[in-house]
């Protein structure tokens, strides 16, 4: 246990030291501690004190605003908890938010961690850390050069956990519901919903065989990608029933109704595109299962917003301005974000900055993902101009063209700097701004431009 205790207390002065910092210059440095405690003990994930109970949260797209839901409702009804939404999803960032919570005897401060983890790190993580609940929002096709394939990460989650694990998966997803098929589970989903279309519209659907008899399946309804409820005319896989069923949305009165096995309840809505619907009902879902009552639940949500990084909504010198993140690399994430934007009313131009091409050292060169994301909801007649912005607008294009969408619609500009030179920004049009998740700083440069500009006509006016 000597190598545990210094790697502890030693990752623990480094936590004091990175924290002084932190007040004094703009670096974090939110996993350095996990990153020498593991160096120094490579099983301190083992060893380190938890809370009696864990919950783990993944998924392709979902997970941070699910992850951030549920501790923040636990929060609410008075749990202590353990989370890592300051550092990161991988193991040192795992290691970083448990060594948060015990003291200096290696005892826990919480009464609960809710961890999310990274779809690469769960051979790294679940050896050690053994979730009480897992909470899984989706499998889809994620970056070319991580997570080729969603069949892939399935292995991952597959091999890794726990049996003890209760698993709590999208119904809706029917390669997620096959996860650890000898475990505990409770599924949540969506009723078939005014919108819903009886194939998948995408132009990727990794789910289009059984994986049972290699049999075509047959969808009765698909929201994105293979998402919604199916079933093998052979074999007879198909979607489970599900313990937590959103049968009724109330997009006026922003509640939506959910079935459980105790009668139905009625949940703030959160959000109306569908992707953050299923976030919101994943939330709920392990938050029931733990034990919180759903008065408890849905009070704590009345106070819940999906975070301002993901989604905001402004209104500047008369303009609507919406920022809205579209997971770059990702086309299932930016497919979904393209067709919630191209059914909301109103004119539009929007501004792409979904490449990843900066001084990051996550940033690829690949492409690839531009061919398997559908830039064909964006030729929509609502929307009058699109501005793609980046050294790699030319790429982005030509994808466009390929799409359909009119030359004369497009505007291209390397760098944020140029964006007002082809925006119109006047009122009636509404401006989306779908941003790459490491595109945030770009973000509020564009924001801020943008607001200069209406805030300056407005005392013109």
């Amino acid at each position: 246990m000597f190598k545990f205790y210094f790697a502890l207390w030693t990752s623990k002065f480094f936590s004091l030291i990175f924290r002084i910092l932190a007040k004094v210059s703009s670096r974090k440095g939110t996993n350095l501690p996990g990153q020498i405690a593991i160096r120094l003990c490579p099983d301190f994930l083992g060893k380190i004190g938890k809370p009696e109970k864990i919950i783990a949260v993944t998924g392709t797209n979902g997970k941070t605003t699910t992850a951030n839901f549920v501790s923040n409702i636990l929060e609410d009804n008075g749990r202590k908890v353990i989370n890592n939404r300051a550092g990161s999803n991988i193991a040192s960032g795992i290691a970083t938010a448990l060594l948060s919570g015990v003291g200096l005897r290696n005892k826990t401060k919480g009464d609960v961690a809710v961890l999310e983890v990274d779809e690469r790190s769960a051979p790294r993580v679940f050896p050690y850390v053994h979730p009480d609940y897992f909470v899984i929002t989706n499998l889809l096709r994620d970056t070319t050069n991580r997570e080729p394939h969603p069949h892939f990460v399935f292995d991952l989650f597959d091999k890794s956990l726990p049996d003890t694990t209760v698993m709590v998966l999208n119904g809706d997803d029917i390669l997620a519901t096959r996860l650890k098929k000898n475990n505990k589970r409770l599924y949540y989903g969506i009723d078939a919903l005014e919108g819903d279309r009886p194939e998948s519209f995408n132009i990727i659907n990794d789910m289009k065989v059984c994986p049972e008899c290699h049999s075509q399946l047959v969808y009765s309804n698909v929201r994105y990608n293979h998402i919604g409820k199916v079933w093998c005319p052979k074999c007879g896989l198909s979607s489970p029933e599900d313990d937590y069923r959103v049968n009724k949305i109330d997009y006026k009165n922003r509640t939506l109704t959910l079935k459980e096995k105790d009668g139905e309840h009625v949940y703030p809505l959160i959000s109306d595109s569908s992707f953050h619907i299923y976030d919101e009902l994943a939330a709920i879902a392990v938050l029931r299962a733990y034990g919180l009552s759903d008065d408890e639940v849905s009070s704590s949500f009345k106070k819940l917003k999906v975070l301002e990084s993901r989604y905001r909504e402004d209104v500047i010198g008369g303009v609507k301005v919406v920022a809205h993140m579209a997971k770059g690399q990702t086309a299932p994430a930016c497919s979904v974000v393209f067709d919630h934007v191209r059914g909301l009313e109103g004119k539009k131009e929007i501004v792409l900055a979904i490449e990843d091409a900066h001084k990051n050292i996550h940033s690829s060169e690949n492409m690839a993902f531009l061919y398997d994301t559908d830039f064909e909801f964006l030729k929509d007649d609502d929307i009058e101009r699109i501005v793609v912005v980046g050294v790699r607008a030319k790429d982005i294009l030509c994808r466009l063209l390929i799409a359909g969408i009119p030359a004369e619609k497009i505007a291209t500009v390397e760098s944020e700097d140029n964006i007002l030179d082809v925006l119109e920004l006047r009122k009636g049009l509404d401006v989306y701004i779908l941003y790459e998740v490491y595109q945030i700083v770009i973000y509020n440069k564009i924001k801020a431009a943008i607001a200069r500009k209406l805030e300056g006509k407005a005392d013109e006016n």
